[in-house]
């Protein structure tokens, strides 16, 4: 046997240990789950000029819709515009059947904002990045 490393891996052996994990999932949850596809969405603020104020990039799977970047323009900031981005996300979520949402922020970024609009924290990952700490937090929408 021997290990790879690499950082340009073949598409083929990617494709080989996903249909592994899905092949082992099925032992313990049904196919319908195992072989649900990732829901892929973003949410824009936008001003009149189709310029983009903020935003969110999110996927969902597996009963959890997950924001993976939140961001809104400096000079934009603290008028609502996220909260807005947040509940248009969760509406969409809601929509297309999941029950819950999580996302991750840094310690200088947003966990108060998450957190006042019902977030909480479920986990912790210190020095990630190097000095800062990750905080994981979920909402149920149900």
């Amino acid at each position: 046997m021997n290990i790879e490393v690499t950082s340009n891996p073949q598409k083929e052996d990617l494709k080989t240990i996903s249909k592994g994990i899905q092949s082992y999932n099925q032992q313990h949850i049904p196919d319908h789950v195992v072989f649900e596809e990732d829901t892929k969405f973003a949410v824009f603020a936008k001003d009149d000029n189709g310029k983009v104020l903020g935003g969110i990039r999110a996927c969902a799977f597996w009963n959890y819709c997950i924001i993976e970047l939140l961001w809104i323009s400096e000079n934009t900031r603290g008028m609502g515009i996220g909260a807005k981005l947040i509940e248009a996300a969760e509406k969409f979520a809601l929509e297309k059947g999941f029950s819950y949402m999580r996302t991750e922020t840094l310690s200088f970024q947003a966990r108060p904002f998450y957190e006042k609009l019902g977030y909480q924290v479920f986990g912790e990952l210190p020095n990630y990045p190097k000095g800062y700490t990750t905080y994981c937090l979920y909402k149920t929408l149900i």
